[in-house]
């Protein structure tokens, strides 16, 4: 197709504004002769045909492409493609989608949701010209080096300091993009666990295993002396668990951080908030309980910085949270940082002195979670739903 004749933009993204009040599962009552003729192959059926499959498909194309990360889960809420939204009333898929972003509805409404339907169009219209259906990003950053003298692009920074304010207390918090095993010279780095307190596999990739992992004692040719955090960790479970049975969620059990100590981080704080489901290799996950465990995870740390000065050593000033829940335990990005941010913008509006830090390792994680720190007077509080 020649660029005459693409589809208009602007009358695009009015059908998929349509669709998006209505749902795919309205599709054959809807007059959508742009997406219609954009779904058409050449030599099937008569012109004015519908193609109702047809354009349901090429919309899953066009959102498939976006790439990922909050923008597409997003979209996939909003026009009822995600798993089991198909049927979902278009407020409930508004409500869906505003909580992928850490918003209100009515926020959403006026500001993220023509942006993620206008790339949705953007993407129709990319397929509709024949071009590859990438990502923006990924699209720029190919033709940034499709000719020999492009400028490479910059790497993302892997570090970001954020202004935040909380009951009238403003300060900042560092957002790290990368591995827990690269943490330098944090006091205390928070871990997620399930109420059972068995770490994972130290071969696995989740912040758990990694510190596990990044703990162990190895001799100079790698083989493992002692794995210190998941010993320190059996014996706090021996000393306060009943022995076979689960701690409540949102228990907290310290331990040292084993050969992480090299790399200035001196505690582990393991956060039992993943209650595993019978019969399955899933977890739930309850905000109100990682708000709980955030909130333990504050009274531990004044508890230990008073021991700390009865023996002369220096307090644990700095804290390190990833985005609790969110991985196999269920939760989004935006409803996982919701209920760790309750606790934490409660000690901060008390006069809590701490440096904050949180941590990702997705891009497009760290965007959200920058855009959630950077409006905290107005921190998300919506609880999760469908």
């Amino acid at each position: 197709m020649s660029p005459t004749q693409l589809p208009d933009h602007g009358a695009v993204l009015a059908e998929v504004r349509e669709v998006r009040r209505a749902g795919i599962v309205r599709l054959r009552e809807l007059r959508l002769p742009v997406l219609t003729g954009m779904s058409a192959s050449p030599g099937e059926g008569s012109p004015g045909e519908p193609r109702f499959p047809a354009v349901e498909r090429l919309l899953r194309t066009a959102v498939a492409a976006i790439g990922g990360g909050t923008l597409q889960e997003a979209a996939e809420f909003s026009l009822g493609l995600a798993q089991g939204t198909r049927d979902w009333p278009p407020a409930d898929r508004r409500r869906r989608a505003a909580q992928v972003y850490g918003v209100s509805v009515e926020r959403f409404r006026k500001n993220q949701e023509l942006m993620v339907l206008g790339q949705v169009a953007e993407q129709l219209v990319r397929l509709a010209s024949g071009a590859p259906a990438l990502p923006p990003a990924t699209d720029a950053a190919a033709s940034a080096t499709s000719e020999p003298s492009a400028r490479p692009r910059p790497l993302a920074p892997s570090h970001h300091r954020i202004p935040v304010r909380a009951g009238g207390h403003g300060g900042h918090v560092t957002l790290h993009v990368h591995a827990v095993d690269l943490l330098r010279d944090i006091d205390v780095v928070v871990s997620p666990s399930n109420i059972h307190l068995a770490l994972p596999e130290p071969y696995k990739s989740s912040v758990a295993a990694s510190l596990r992992r990044a703990g162990a004692v190895r001799d100079p040719a790698g083989r493992l002396v002692e794995d210190s955090v998941r010993d320190e960790l059996r014996a706090w479970s021996d000393r306060f668990a009943a022995p076979g049975l689960s701690v409540a969620p949102g228990t907290v059990a310290p331990t040292g951080a084993g050969a992480l100590a090299w790399q200035g981080i001196r505690r582990i704080f393991h956060a039992a908030v993943a209650v595993p489901r019978p019969g399955t290799n899933d977890y739930d996950v309850q905000p109100a309980d990682v708000t709980r465990a955030v909130t333990r995870v504050f009274a531990l740390l004044a508890e230990e910085n008073g021991r700390s000065a009865d023996a002369g050593l220096p307090p644990l000033r700095s804290l390190c949270l990833p985005l609790l829940g969110a991985g196999r335990g269920g939760l989004t990005p935006a409803v996982s940082f919701a209920a760790v941010w309750a606790a934490v913008e409660a000690e901060l509006a008390r006069g809590g002195d701490w440096d904050l830090h949180f941590l990702v390792r997705r891009p497009e994680r760290a965007l959200l979670v920058a855009e959630l720190l950077a409006s905290t007077d107005g921190a998300p509080t919506e609880e999760p739903g469908p």
